[in-house]
């Protein structure tokens, strides 16, 4: 370890596990965006609240940039290191803490998988709800970082619902306690809800006390074919007014073919423009009335076929067309964008944005999916054999500089789920206003003076 920054940190701090091996800079140095040379100083990987704060206060100390890593999940470069920044990644601060079954409460450390989160949930009866497909490497950090989503906002909102309290190491080092848990608590701003969302660049989060709720009821999974675009947002309609959902999620013809060659298997016969995954709460009322409002669709011409889950395995196969998109797309290095908008702005923008994608992309493999339930549309891109990765992306950006324009008009966001982070950075003033981002650079110079957490991520 030749660098002095470095030695003195190690001076500090000496239990403290650092990597430096050109291996471990280029694993924690990127996300999934897989778009940077990741360049990391090194890699600090903590085991206690007190060795982030003194890793933070070392960095401000020394002038060193950090990255804040969880489970490097991200697609808009929010968890990249590739200028010569310290990734402090908190996958050794994974505990379970503690649960409180009078608050219904679950403590945890941020490296803990969203996966883990759900099992210790369960062990007590009860359910964390936020869900999507990367639970299994996603950490409860990260989520709060970036306010994730998934695939059960239509019932359960995002992750900033479920956040009872947090410990956060602000950028200038100090150890905040932010809401304890508390249900009600109208004693001045909720710093709480500044740091989620803030994707690293105000806070390191340590820990985080997680609010639990009451398992669903049974539930039951369908699946549908659909003609049309317009069948999309009329079938949702229908199905939303018959059923109590707990999803409603869709992806196109193109998005099934790769899923299929990835393993899944096919589970309605012919080959269709759009499928739905939706999941309702399943006693005897409800399936019928799903199955009335199955028959109404068909009868309309929304539906063309479906296929209703009769057991647990089937169910998580139906589940499994959607959820295994992203890891089927993962080996193309596709561009992705991750938009919102108000639902009931849908069905226009869908319109205007399918007739600028196919006069924009006429040679491209566009693939859709999302969450119609909530407004949140991915859309990912996969580079056409023979074209350069530095004009793929020079496309794309073009196309998501008419995408963010579009958006703006419909009163959208060029960010769901994922954040800004590197990605994005061009756009956020198509979702905020000149006056909302002067305040958020004011509030990130109030956390870090110095401007070491995550630099160069959200703002440009």
């Amino acid at each position: 370890m030749t660098d002095a920054r470095l030695a003195e940190l190690a001076d500090r701090l000496p239990t403290l596990r650092l990597l430096t091996d050109p291996a471990d800079l280029e694993h924690y140095g990127r996300d999934w965006t897989r778009r940077w040379t990741p360049r990391p100083l090194a890699v600090a990987l903590p085991a206690s609240v007190d060795e982030v704060q003194a890793i933070v206060r070392w960095a401000n100390a020394y002038g060193v940039a950090i990255v804040p890593s969880g489970g490097r999940t991200g697609l808009s470069g929010g968890a990249v290191a590739a200028s010569g920044e310290l990734v402090l990644s908190l996958e050794r601060m994974n505990r379970v803490m503690a649960f409180d079954a009078v608050d219904r409460t679950l403590s945890v450390q941020a490296g803990a998988t969203l996966h883990a989160v759900h099992d210790a949930a369960r062990e007590h009866g009860l359910l964390y709800p936020v869900d999507f497909a990367a639970r299994g490497s996603c950490s409860i950090g990260g989520n709060i970082a970036t306010n994730a989503g998934g695939i059960r906002v239509i019932r359960y909102g995002n992750t900033r619902e479920w956040i009872a309290g947090l410990t956060v190491v602000a950028g200038n080092g100090e150890l905040l306690q932010l809401n304890r848990g508390l249900i009600k608590n109208s004693s001045g701003y909720d710093v709480r809800q500044l740091m989620i969302g803030s994707e690293g660049t105000l806070g390191v989060v340590v820990e985080a006390t997680l609010r639990l709720t009451d398992p669903p009821p049974p539930s039951q999974v369908m699946l549908l074919a659909l003609p049309s675009m317009d069948a999309l947002m009329a079938v949702f309609a229908l199905f939303r007014s018959r059923l109590s959902l707990q999803a409603f999620e869709f992806f196109t013809d193109v998005a099934l073919k790769h899923v299929l060659v990835h393993g899944a298997q096919r589970a309605v016969d012919g080959d269709h423009p759009y499928y739905v995954v939706t999941e309702f709460d399943a006693d005897e009322a409800a399936q019928d009335a799903a199955l009335a409002a199955f028959e109404q669709g068909m009868a309309r011409g929304w539906i063309i076929d479906g296929v209703m889950a009769q057991s647990e395995a089937q169910a998580a196969a139906l589940w499994q067309l959607r959820e295994g998109i992203t890891e089927s797309l993962a080996p193309h290095r596709p561009y992705k964008n991750d938009i919102s908008l108000r639902i009931s702005a849908l069905p226009l923008f869908l319109h205007e944005i399918q007739a600028l994608l196919g006069r924009e992309y006429p040679h491209f493999d566009v693939v859709w999916f999302g969450h119609i339930g909530d407004g949140n549309l991915h859309i990912n891109v996969l580079r056409p054999d023979g074209l350069s990765d530095a004009d793929f992306i020079s496309q794309c950006e073009h196309v998501t500089k008419l995408l963010a324009d579009t958006l703006q008009r419909h009163g959208g966001s060029i960010s769901a789920e994922h954040g800004i982070g590197l990605v994005k950075l061009a756009y956020l003033g198509s979702t905020r206003s000149e006056a909302e981002i002067a305040l958020m650079r004011g509030i990130r110079q109030v956390f870090d003076p110095k401007g070491i957490l995550n630099p160069g991520k959200l703002f440009t």
